[in-house]
C-alpha cells in the first residue's frame, strides 16, 4: 500500500506531488471512474484479469475473511451475487469489457494471471518493456523471486498480515490462499459450472479474449 497505494481507498491521504516518478498506483476501478487524464496516455496502465471462475472463488473466500459486511453468504448465494454483478466493486463482465472496449483511449498492457503462473519470467520481461524498464538477467531473477506465490505469502507486506485483525478475520484463512489455476473444479458442480458458462458467453460476446481454465490447459480458450 506504501509503494503502489489503492487510488480509491487512499486518494485522501496521497501526497501526488511528493511522490517520486515514476508513480505507481493500483485500482478495483472501471475505466469511467478512473482519472480523466489517463486518456491522454500519459501514464501506462496494467490490466491483469483472471479466468473469471477462479476469481469467484477467491472472492468467496474474501468475503468471509472481510470483517466489515458483516454477513455470512451460503456458497450458492455468492455464486448467484457474483453472476449478477451485485458484489463489492461490480461486475466482473462488465469491468473487463469496459477497459477491452475502450482500450484504444489509454496506454494499456493485457495480461493475465495464468500467463503468469505459467511462466512468470516471461511475464516480467514484458512488463519490463512496456515501461521501458532495462533489467539484466540477476535483477530479472530477483523480481520473479520476489512475485513468486510462495515468497508473497510469507511477505507480510503482501498476505496483508499487517492488518491486524482489524479489516480482515485471519482465523477464518488467508489473504493469500491457494494461488491455483482451476481451483473452481474443487468448489463448483457440473451444473454451476455449465450455468457459469452461459453466462460468461452471452456476456463476454464478440471479445477476442482467452483464458486458461486449469493449468494443464495447453491452449487458452474463449469458453466457445
Amino acid at each position: 500500500m506504501a509503494r503502489a497505494p489503492w487510488i480509491e481507498y487512499n486518494i485522501s491521504n496521497i501526497d501526488f506531488d511528493s511522490r517520486q516518478s515514476p508513480r505507481l498506483f493500483s485500482s478495483h476501478l472501471p475505466y469511467y471512474l478512473m482519472p480523466k487524464d489517463l486518456r491522454f496516455k500519459r501514464a501506462k496502465i496494467i490490466y491483469v484479469s483472471r479466468n473469471p471462475k477462479d476469481v469467484l472463488i477467491s472472492f468467496y473466500h474474501f468475503y468471509k475473511l472481510y470483517i466489515h459486511l458483516h454477513i455470512t453468504l451460503q456458497w450458492e448465494t455468492f455464486l448467484d451475487l457474483f453472476i449478477s454483478g451485485r458484489v463489492i466493486g461490480g461486475s466482473w463482465f462488465d469491468h473487463l469489457r469496459g477497459w477491452y472496449t475502450h482500450k484504444e483511449d489509454y496506454n494499456i498492457l493485457f495480461m493475465t494471471y495464468e500467463e503468469m503462473k505459467k511462466d512468470l519470467r516471461s511475464a516480467v520481461i514484458k512488463i519490463c518493456n512496456f515501461v521501458d524498464i532495462k533489467l539484466d538477467d540477476q535483477a530479472v531473477d530477483t523480481v520473479v523471486e520476489k512475485a513468486s506465490f510462495r515468497t508473497m505469502k510469507q511477505d507480510p507486506l503482501a498476505n496483508y498480515e499487517f492488518l491486524l485483525n482489524n479489516v480482515l478475520d485471519f482465523e477464518k484463512g488467508d489473504f493469500i490462499r491457494k494461488g491455483t489455476v482451476g481451483d473452481w473444479k474443487n468448489q463448483m458442480t457440473v451444473a454451476q459450472s455449465e450455468k457459469f458458462d452461459l453466462v460468461y458467453k452471452e456476456k463476454m460476446k464478440g471479445l477476442p479474449l482467452k483464458f486458461f481454465w486449469d493449468i494443464d490447459d495447453e491452449e487458452a480458450s474463449m469458453l466457445e
